[in-house]
């Protein structure tokens, strides 16, 4: 049950003490794998960039000091409506000036226009999505031919939790997830490893092809 629980709470965190807990947590664990993340996509000055699962926003805020043009335009999408009330705040500013938009949905239905966006990034997040041919399929839609998605994870992390029950199914197994991605139209879809200082962990690329 307690299982259940914990993964509800990761998908979605609530504003309650386990939510506060989650927030926390996606804070300490998920900074490297944010920040690396963003360097891999290789944001241009003038992209406009999405994160899916943005979380509190630390990813937010380090793609954000790299969209240095007028045009430059940063994107996130949470379902959890307190990462939402969270990453508004930490970014409020960037909000006000336009060069932020922060959308409280689900990756399945985003409400932006077709082949807009040129770089996605995310973290720790599509084992959660209940469908992810359905969320792959809105990712391609929205993105530019040619676009880059990056998404990183720590593997051995995730198989553990999903040992534990957190994460049922196996929506979890990068396969899974980089077949969903082949299905919608991505191409050159593969998984990395990369290091950071001691950290290892893994990247799937893929790019949108229309």
């Amino acid at each position: 049950m307690w299982a259940k629980k914990l993964g509800k709470e990761l998908g979605n965190p609530t504003r309650s003490v386990a939510g506060w807990l989650v927030s926390k947590l996606l804070t300490v664990r998920n900074q490297v794998l944010e920040e690396n993340a963003v360097q891999l996509c290789g944001i241009q000055p003038g992209n406009t960039v999405l994160e899916l699962g943005h979380g509190p926003g630390l990813g937010l805020q380090t793609a954000a000091t790299l969209l240095t043009e007028p045009t430059g335009h940063l994107i996130g999408v949470d379902y959890s409506q307190y990462m939402h009330e969270m990453a508004k705040e930490r970014m409020k500013e960037l909000i006000s000036s336009g060069k932020v938009t922060l959308h409280h949905c689900d990756v399945a239905a985003m409400p932006l226009a077709d082949s807009t966006v040129d770089k996605v990034f995310h973290c720790n997040c599509y084992y959660f999505w209940p469908d992810l041919n359905q969320g792959a399929t809105e990712i391609h839609r929205v993105m530019r031919s040619g676009g880059l998605m990056v998404t990183t994870l720590r593997l051995s992390h995730v198989a553990t939790m999903a040992a534990k029950r957190v994460m049922p199914g196996d929506n979890w197994r990068p396969e899974v997830y980089m077949t969903a991605l082949e299905d919608s139209g991505f191409t050159d879809i593969r998984m990395e490893d990369k290091q950071h200082k001691n950290i290892t962990f893994q990247a799937i690329f893929a790019t949108a092809l229309k």
